[in-house]
């Protein structure tokens, strides 16, 4: 199998697992415990079909949204993801400059292993930082600062991983960062020596927006489990994130938000966006999909702040249920990593390009020529 064979997120994650050695594969793939939550992020949306209409003036689709107070060319970002250079060398760059020649959003993660600094200069598109509150705040209100001098659009504070999920997956495979060559899993390494000869030729593996600070995870082996479970600060509050949108003083998004409470609560201090999201089923297994949360919290604040889903995405029909359920637009993480691995930034391109194209052809095959048109009247409920 080529990139040009690749048409969708399945083939991406097909490619992806013959050129990642076993540890990197599962680590993208996997989620808690049983992964019930994982499988249900996509199932959820079969549950609802989608109306047609007919003979409407289709000569011209409008896919544009404002999102984070950034005009984008389509109703799908990318989601933040650690790590990305462990997957291919081309790394974090690849993805945000594939974003932005796709009219797109492009967010990074705290734990990238490319700085902030760095991606602030690929490209004059629209970028947003997930930030991660860890134990030594200093830290995590220069990340803000920084991402300010950087020319950062949007911030958004993950509040659903204080502790790592039990990621089986991880456990068994030997995860660590930097990727530890053992006995154990050297065949696999061995058997991908394309990934290898790049890993061991490109830049130094680090996690480059807090190598100056922290030690774990950059110049001392430890499993991405026990990187969360030391660094990151488990007693912050609702007066925290409050705190973090008057620094910033910018777009900011809650992410992690599930139960309408906490919707409301992210409206109450300021928010400027809510990401629904279980953290690709990567964290609390058992936990209820996003979009079936989607619906009561759009019900419940969604005239009063943006409501964007994370999770499960992988057609564009599901972007289109996700928007009719009352969505400001959609996330992809998985959708974007699995073709980053198969083929680097070329792969990238093609993955965001189909996916374009797919939303563009629902669009035209459910006669409705506005994403902003697209409502629950358009949707049946089994």
């Amino acid at each position: 199998m080529r990139i040009g064979d690749c048409n969708n997120p399945a083939d991406f994650r097909k490619l992806a697992r013959k050129r990642l050695p076993a540890p990197l594969f599962h680590y993208i793939d996997g989620g808690a415990d049983d992964e019930v939550t994982l499988r249900r992020n996509t199932s959820a949306f079969d549950k609802v079909r989608l109306i047609p209409d007919a003979l409407a003036d289709l000569s011209n689709l409008d896919l544009s949204v404002n999102v984070l107070g950034q005009d984008l060319d389509w109703p799908v970002f990318c989601s933040p993801t650690a790590m990305s250079r462990l997957f291919h060398h081309h790394g974090e760059n690849a993805v945000c400059r594939a974003a932005h020649r796709h009219g797109t959003m492009y967010s990074l993660s705290t734990i990238s292993t490319t700085s902030i600094e760095e991606i602030g200069a690929q490209t004059p598109g629209p970028k947003c930082f997930q930030l991660y509150i860890h134990k030594d705040r200093a830290m995590s209100w220069d990340f803000i600062d920084r991402c300010k001098e950087a020319n950062f659009s949007a911030i958004c504070l993950t509040v659903d991983t204080l502790v790592a999920g039990n990621r089986e997956r991880d456990l068994h495979s030997g995860m660590t960062t930097p990727p530890r060559f053992t006995l154990s899993s050297m065949l696999s390494f061995f058997t991908h020596p394309h990934w290898s000869v790049n890993y061991l030729t490109s830049k130094k593996f680090e996690l480059a927006n807090v190598s100056a600070t922290i030690e774990e995870g950059t110049r001392k082996l430890i499993s991405v489990i026990d990187y969360i479970n030391s660094q990151f600060d488990r007693s912050i509050t609702w007066k925290d994130a409050e705190q973090a949108i008057q620094r910033w003083g910018g777009p900011f998004a809650i992410k992690g938000v599930m139960s309408i409470d906490d919707a409301r609560r992210a409206v109450d201090i300021g928010a400027s966006a809510i990401m629904i999201s279980n953290h690709g089923g990567r964290q609390l297994d058992g936990a209820t999909a996003p979009f079936d949360q989607l619906g009561p919290i759009v019900d419940a604040v969604g005239d009063r702040i943006e409501v964007i889903l994370d999770g499960g995405v992988r057609r564009g029909t599901h972007v289109l249920k996700a928007l009719a359920m009352g969505a400001r637009a959609c996330m992809i993480g998985r959708g974007y990593l699995y073709a980053l691995a198969a083929g680097g930034e070329p792969a990238v391109d093609r993955a965001l390009s189909k996916l374009r194209d797919e939303i563009e052809r629902d669009m035209i095959l459910m006669g409705c020529n506005s994403v902003k048109r697209l409502n629950r009247s358009r949707l049946h409920f089994d």
